[in-house]
């Protein structure tokens, strides 16, 4: 049985599959990578629409060439979701009567919205599904051990969780709420202090909570991942449940009539569903550790800081290798990402990668979010770009860093490309703002010298970053999508421009910042202004460099940064590495 004899079954002419799992995740455990079972696509985001007829897929633009070529085009069309969200090809084919099935676990209410009013645009019925059909249809669906949680030591965390507790319950109070549904991973892990395995490369446990004004909490986890430690750990205020046991609990709150805050953006319909079904009222409202997490605390900005110092010299032994062995034309992407990985491993800290790493060369470095996999590991050839994007978990911090290297001498063109893209990044990193900015107000500052010339790139500028958490984190970003909240001191962000050029050549640089007051404050603001700590400590490919387009003062920021990085890792290397790194960052 395939997903249209399904649909055929329950009575649907379409239904819709989002790239996401039960908690709203972006990166998800195998046994939720439903997207890809069914059609083939491997990316973190994305949605597809399964029609009698046709089947359409909706992309962002790091993902549109590697969906074209992970799908097959005779049987699925991509689609641009920026520029075609799936919501509103949806109000231009449906018709009349038409029946759209959807799974309310894998929608939140905001999402289920959008597609409830492309239904009403066309006169059409959109069905909640409670069964899923990919899930009875793929027969070798993964199934996970159940790994204990582990508690995240107030070493790294810089607070504890009762305290975290109180803040939460005296906002509810405030507000009038008796309780918050917390079922965002990231926001259990970081209200409880406690991490997991449950994620590849997130350190999140698969929980949910329901955290309540008197400050204490229902948390909902797998018995299988209890432990004394952790049991010790959260206390008597945490009473734990099976997730079974979350409807029940659930329906409780509404024979009460209770008001309990949800966030639309982050929570699944079907929550919302059986709170009002049961009486309670569902109030609409921000995930209350949304903001607190991104404004990391002392304690998390040195440990980021830290992390990064140790990161930083694992990447700079490896571009020091690199610089012997990536012009051999005998090295291949998926090598090269393993020496990352071992150079990474010598640190004892080091737990996970934060992400797949993209190693990427010439061509391939094109898509944004390339994945090297045995059918596409190609050779770093002589004369080519080879891009180089990763990151690692480590107890103390999160790390994201894009490096974009020549292989001996390249063509002028991906020079000139980088000295643009190199610009635009001294550019946020210099920035000065006042309080009260948005990332999607400094997003073009990034773009300028692309813009002048006629060229862009199809992503944000930057992401937020968790603090052994998720490497993508909001609620703010640097992105002419929208900036998200505004910008916050202790808020850990990317900076991250890049250029691809389709079939030649893909640039990204990055580098981890985080937001500070500027100090001493300017003399006339009558506001605090804030500016951009870079954290990430590696070198730049001196050779991509045309420093006859940089301005004085871009060229000093090289030379400064440069200083820093040969400063902090020339200590730490043997003589070959210590003389590569001193010309690698010798002044302009």
């Amino acid at each position: 049985m395939g997903v249209r004899v399904w649909m055929a079954r329950a009575g649907l002419t379409a239904y819709v599959l989002p790239h996401a799992d039960a908690f709203q995740n972006e990166f998800l455990p195998p046994d939720a990578e439903r997207l890809a079972w069914l059609t083939g696509f491997t990316g973190s985001a994305g949605e597809a629409v399964v029609l009698h007829d046709r089947v359409g897929l909706f992309v962002d633009g790091r993902y549109t060439l590697q969906a074209a070529a992970e799908t097959d085009p005779d049987l699925i069309t991509c689609h641009h979701s920026v520029e075609e969200p799936a919501a509103a090809w949806l109000a231009k084919v449906l018709n009349a009567g038409d029946r759209l099935g959807y799974d309310p676990w894998l929608y939140t209410p905001e999402g289920r919205e959008r597609l409830r009013r492309a239904c009403e645009t066309r006169g059409a019925v959109l069905v909640a599904c409670p069964d899923n059909p990919v899930d009875q249809l793929w027969t070798e669906r993964p199934r996970l051990p159940a790994r204990p949680a582990q508690p995240h030591e107030t070493r790294w965390s810089g607070r504890e969780s009762a305290d975290k507790r109180a803040d939460l319950a005296a906002t509810l109070k405030a507000a009038g709420q008796e309780a918050v549904v917390l079922s965002a991973p990231e926001s259990v892990a970081w209200l409880l202090n406690i991490r997991g395995h449950d994620v590849p490369h997130t350190p999140l446990v698969l929980a949910r909570a329901l955290a309540r004004a008197d400050g204490s909490v229902d948390l909902f986890l797998d018995p299988a991942q209890t432990s004394t430690e952790l049991e010790a750990h959260l206390g008597p205020m945490v009473r734990r449940h099976a997730p079974a046991d979350l409807g029940a609990v659930l329906d409780a709150l509404g024979e009460r009539a209770a008001t309990v805050r949800l966030d639309r953006q982050r929570t699944p319909a079907w929550i919302l569903d059986r709170l009002e079904q049961a009486g309670a009222t569902a109030v609409a409202g921000e995930d209350p550790c949304v903001l607190p997490r991104a404004c990391k605390n002392a304690v998390e900005l040195e440990g980021a800081r830290a992390a990064h110092r140790r990161d930083g010299l694992a990447v700079t032994r490896f571009l020091h290798w690199l610089s012997e062995h990536g012009p051999s034309g005998t090295l291949t992407e998926r090598a090269a990402a393993r020496q990352l990985l071992a150079f990474r491993a010598q640190d004892p800290l080091l737990r996970d990668l934060s992400f797949p790493t993209i190693s990427a060369a010439g061509p391939n470095a094109a898509q944004c979010h390339y994945r090297a996999t045995e059918a596409s590991d190609r050779l770093l050839n002589p004369g080519e770009v080879y891009l180089v994007d990763s990151g690692a978990q480590y107890p103390d911090g999160t790390t994201d860093i894009t490096r974009t290297v020549a292989l001996g001498p390249v063509d002028p063109v991906a020079r000139h490309c980088f000295t643009l893209v190199l610009r635009g990044h001294i550019a946020i990193a210099r920035a000065h703002f006042p309080q009260g900015t948005s990332g999607n107000q400094l997003d073009s500052l990034a773009r300028q010298f692309l813009w002048a010339e006629g060229l862009d790139y199809d992503h944000g500028t930057g992401h937020g970053v968790g603090s052994y958490l998720g490497v993508h984190e909001g609620p703010a970003y640097l992105s002419r999508a929208g900036g998200g909240v505004p910008l916050r001191p202790g808020m850990i962000l990317s900076n991250e421009p890049g250029y691809y050029r389709e079939g030649a050549f893909g640039i990204r640089i990055e580098n981890l910042v985080a937001v500070q007051p500027v100090e001493p404050p300017p003399a006339d603001a009558t506001k605090p202004f804030l500016a951009f700590e870079t954290l990430t400590l590696a070198p730049l490919d001196r050779a991509l460099i045309d420093v006859r387009l940089l301005r004085p003062g871009e060229r000093a920021w090289v030379d400064t940064y440069h200083a820093r990085v040969r400063a902090q890792h020339a200590p730490h290397l043997d003589a070959p590495a210590r003389a590569w790194l001193e010309a690698a960052t010798a002044p302009l």
